[in-house]
């Protein structure tokens, strides 16, 4: 299953100073850390001790030290088998990696697999992530240092820097300098790769040591040599780089990257494909407008394990049928997605007795496309792909630099966007611009060229799309009205006519403004996909229940099957699988059906515990989660399936229906999936708590069948729509008064002041009147942050309108305002609101004014007269206590004595449902997307 690793068994000298020794096994490989297994049959008590004293060895054929080490147990059913190769091939094994730092995966208990699954370990641990995480820092320092002598250099030389930054297609800014030392010195770590594997290509030493004199023209012409043999997409831009530069300034910047390569090359990370895209992509100067944010490599591996494994009929044996597989991304970036589906492909071929390297020459002609308006994006997808096997030569590749903005016939193009309704493209494939050649062949190609990217014909379509959606309001206040179409400095008419372009191209699609190119991309993968095979997507949490979404969530839930969403339960950071997002996250990978039944859809819901840290950890999960066959399902509050990695929870897995596309899918993102059973249960009319055996009745309804929304704020006070109200600072004295904005200190009693005050435009009079007709004294917080603010609804004494963030629900029956409004801010209201709302920020949900009607509420309408004195009574009591910020409701007293009153005195339930709604509340309180990693008080001032 290692065919490019010489793996020893029981042999001795094979440890330097050590000749006696012999390790179980020794699997040693060029350019990578040796690993040694040491098996014992179970339960293996000194075999953890056997492979720890391994470490920091030294391997006699490589000189190279041991820096991991596999400790694997055997059945004991392996030392009675008949045929010892038929019974290891189907035995559960169990294994742990132990690192020289002192550090072991998992931390505690021990995987379990196959011979494969070991296989796969060995490959991971011979390139420790410590050892990339060096070269990163090593590789963005010496990029740093270089991009300081070009700075130093376009002050002195002001015509040099942007002809530089016209080859890389963008501003002559600082991003962009570092971007082209990035590519200068991605091309010298390859130039250690590939000298002395061709005749004439000289090592980087010989051409940029400190005896040379002149490193630029022999760097320009040994790279000329090179573009000659292939490597067409690494050197082109770098070459011209180089080129650009004036002679000692050329000198400085080469010897400081020729430096830097050197030390990434002793670091053993250089055949990392994630390296120079991890650093390239903290170099994107345009990455708000193109919101390309890097998938992470382990989170990339996660995707593409998962992806590969949906793929049925596959035989992974044969060469010939694995040439014909069509893979495609894009919005490739840095090209990660790609790199890791490669990988998972020469894998599967590699374990089932082929060799990876006969691969590669149709991966890069015909399997794996890429597309990206990021010439340099390209550049970089380019390198790592080509990188695979350095010495196998290509011809050509499916790397494509796609048109974007305006063009020289005076038309605007969208990037890959323009193939939502065609098969075909003419590309920026090869043009005179030397940093628009992605392909492979060399200077006779260099032109436009048409090249077919046909529907329907993907086997797997994986992407990263870009988020950016046209809504975002600051945009508009610096001059930017079409933000998803503002990158490479578009003016307003070209970003005006590239949405115009999009909307056009998007037509009956799952596109969606508000939802952003996301959108739009992941229409273009199921447009490109094949029937019975797999699309696998990273988006942003807003795509399983954000309201601008519905039209994706119904393309899943209508045209695909085998649907799995995961998702992170973390805070901050820790919601995403890219870098730098700030946001919720999740994978979507699904098969496209081939014909559509009438099956109720389903999805497996798999909330992580943590992003995997590390390819190792992806790995384990994505191994856990294709264990989990079958999840538990929504009904009953008694959790998931959990998921392992060792003894460590990796996270938990719920069954759930997918059909409610409208109201959208709320099973994800969770710590405890029986807070989910809750909830789903609540809104369905039954109050199932946790560790009960069963459900009690309770008359729920939808929001909107009891109450009306109020209007959108804008409405109000807006030019755009004629809005016949100014708005002003609050008044005791208004005559119309308004709840506009957020203030958490002043948002803690049930009870909330006007915050504003509205006053009516000179003519308007008459529709100020109409207006005024749809305010009330019931507010829904549309934006709530569980961690800082009390109130899911705000009641004002006066009907007064409601702000963007405080939006009027209007009921018929005054008495019904004090009900909602004790009910809503209840453990049991906190709950059907977090449910129903869009969970995408740390400890921040919301619930958009269109989709509140659906929110699930207790059903005002069965109240009897009598009843309804209650909860008026009840308010009463409420109306001046001070409650905490949501995130703490199990422990503030005032929301457990208003629990009480609601569950006990005004539903008539008993002190035993009490106490399981506080359990309950304990449990909602530890959800991640409700506390937000948000330090809890040891006491509170209320007295808990």
């Amino acid at each position: 299953m290692l065919p490019t690793c010489d793996v020893f068994s029981e042999n001795t000298g094979v440890i330097v100073d050590n000749a006696a020794l012999h390790p179980d096994i020794l699997i040693n490989a060029d350019d990578r850390a040796p690993v040694v297994i040491e098996g014992e049959y179970d339960p293996g008590i000194s075999v953890e001790d056997d492979a720890r004293a391994r470490l920091g060895l030294r391997v006699t054929e490589s000189n190279r030290i041991i820096e991991s080490a596999i400790a694997l147990r055997y059945p004991e059913t392996l030392r009675i088998a008949a045929d010892l190769d038929v019974a290891t091939k189907s035995a559960r094994l169990l294994f742990a990696v132990e690192y020289e730092d002192g550090k072991r995966f998992p931390e505690s208990g021990w995987l379990e697999g196959s011979c494969e699954d070991v296989a796969d370990m060995a490959r991971l641990a011979s390139i420790p992530q410590r050892a990339v995480d060096e070269a990163s820092d090593q590789l963005e320092r010496g990029i740093e240092i270089a991009a300081s002598r070009m700075n130093e250099m376009a002050r002195l030389r002001p015509f040099i820097t942007p002809e530089i930054s016209k080859l890389l297609g963008l501003a002559d800014v600082l991003q962009t300098r570092r971007m082209a030392c990035a590519i200068i010195a991605n091309a010298m770590v390859f130039h250690n790769r590939v000298a002395g594997m061709h005749k004439g290509i000289q090592s980087l030493q010989s051409l940029c040591g400190p005896d040379v004199i002149n490193p630029q023209s022999e760097i320009l012409d040994s790279w000329q040599k090179i573009l000659k043999i292939n490597y067409w997409p690494i050197f082109a831009i770098a070459r011209d780089i180089v080129f650009q530069l004036p002679v000692r300034e050329a000198v400085e910047i080469l010897r400081i990257l020729h430096d830097t390569a050197n030390q990434i090359t002793a670091t053993g990370a250089h055949v990392a494909h994630d390296l120079t895209g991890r650093i390239f992509q903290r170099l994107i100067a345009d990455r708000k407008y193109l919101a390309t944010f890097y998938t992470l490599p382990s989170s990339a591996s996660l995707l593409a394990r998962l992806a590969v494994a949906k793929l049925e009929g596959i035989d992974w044996s044969d060469a010939d049928a694995l040439g014909k597989l069509r893979v495609g991304d894009f919005a490739c970036g840095t090209g990660a997605l790609l790199a890791a589906v490669y990988e998972q492909i020469a894998t599967r071929h590699e374990n089932a007795g082929g060799k990876a390297e006969d691969l590669h020459s149709v991966m890069m002609e015909e399997v794996l496309y890429g597309c990206d308006v990021m010439p340099s994006a390209v550049h970089i997808t380019g390198a790592t792909l080509s990188g695979v096997f350095p010495s196998v030569r290509f011809d050509g590749s499916r790397l494509y630099t796609m048109p974007y903005g305006r063009q020289r016939d005076g038309t605007v193009s969208i990037g890959s966007l323009e193939l939502l309704q065609s098969s075909s493209i003419m590309t920026l494939f090869n043009t005179s611009d030397p940093a628009l050649r992605t392909g492979s062949a060399g200077e006779e190609t260099a032109a436009q060229v048409t090249v077919e990217i046909p529907d329907e014909g993907f086997d797997l379509v994986i992407m990263n799309p870009p988020f950016t959606s046209n809504t975002k309001h600051y945009d508009s206040r610096i001059g930017v009205r079409n933000a998803a179409f503002a990158a490479f400095n578009a003016s307003d008419t070209e970003q005006k006519s590239m949405s115009k372009r999009l909307r056009k191209k998007a037509i009956e699609t799952c596109y969606h403004g508000h939802a952003g190119l996301g959108s739009a991309f992941a229409a273009l993968g199921h447009i490109k996909l094949k029937p019975g095979r797999v699309i696998a997507l990273v988006l942003p949490f807003t795509a399983i229940n954000g309201p601008s979404w519905t039209k994706f969530r119904a393309l899943i839930d209508a045209k695909y099957e085998d649907v799995s969403i995961v998702s992170i339960a973390g805070v901050k950071d820790g919601m995403s699988f890219s870098s730098d997002t700030g946001m919720a996250e999740c994978l979507v990978i699904a098969r496209k059906m081939k014909t559509k039944t009438d099956q109720t859809n389903r999805a497996s819901f798999v909330s992580l515990s943590s992003r995997p840290a590390d390819l190792s950890q992806s790995f384990a999960v994505s191994r856990s989660i294709a264990k989990t066959d079958e999840g538990r399902q929504l009904d009953g509050p008694f959790g998931g399936e959990i998921s392992y990695c060792g003894d460590v929870v990796a996270g938990e897995t719920i069954d759930a229906p997918i059909g409610q596309v409208e109201i959208g899918w709320g099973a994800a993102r969770l710590r405890d999936a029986s807070v989910a059973q809750t909830a789903h249960a609540l809104a369905k009319g039954k109050l199932w708590l946790p560790a009960e055996p069963k459900p009690i009745p309770i008359p729920i309804a939808t929001l909107g069948e009891i109450g009306t929304r109020g209007l959108d704020s804008q409405l109000f006070i807006s030019s755009a729509h004629k809005g016949p109200f100014t708005k002003s600072g609050a008044s005791k004295a208004a005559s119309y008064p308004a709840l506009w904005n957020h203030h958490a200190p002043s948002e803690t009693r049930l009870v909330c002041n006007p915050d504003s005050q509205l006053r009516v435009k000179r003519g308007m009079e008459a529709k100020a009147a109409e207006l005024w007709k749809h305010t009330s004294r019931s507010h829904l917080n549309s934006e709530f942050t569980f961690g800082s603010q009390a109130l899911a609804v705000a009641f004002t004494d006066k009907e007064s309108a409601g702000g963007r963030v405080w939006p009027n629900v209007i009921f018929e029956d005054d008495r019904y305002d004090y009900a909602f409004t004790l009910w809503s801010n209840s453990t049991l209201g906190l709950l059907s609101y977090w449910w129903h709302s869009n969970r995408q920020q740390s400890s921040k949900a919301t619930l958009k004014i269109t989709v509140a009607p659906s929110m699930p509420t207790l059903d005002l309408r069965v109240l009897t007269d009598d009843q309804h004195s209650t909860p008026e009574k009840i308010f009463k009591d409420f109306r001046d206590e001070e409650l905490e910020p949501a995130h703490l409701a199990d422990i503030d007293l005032i929301r457990r004595d208003l629990d009480e009153a609601v569950i006990c005195d005004l539903l008539g339930f008993d002190d035993a449902t009490l106490r399981a709604v506080r359990r309950l509340a304990e449990k909602w309180c530890a959800e991640p997307s409700v506390h937000g990693g948000k330090k809890r008080p040891t006491t509170l001032d209320n007295g808990a």
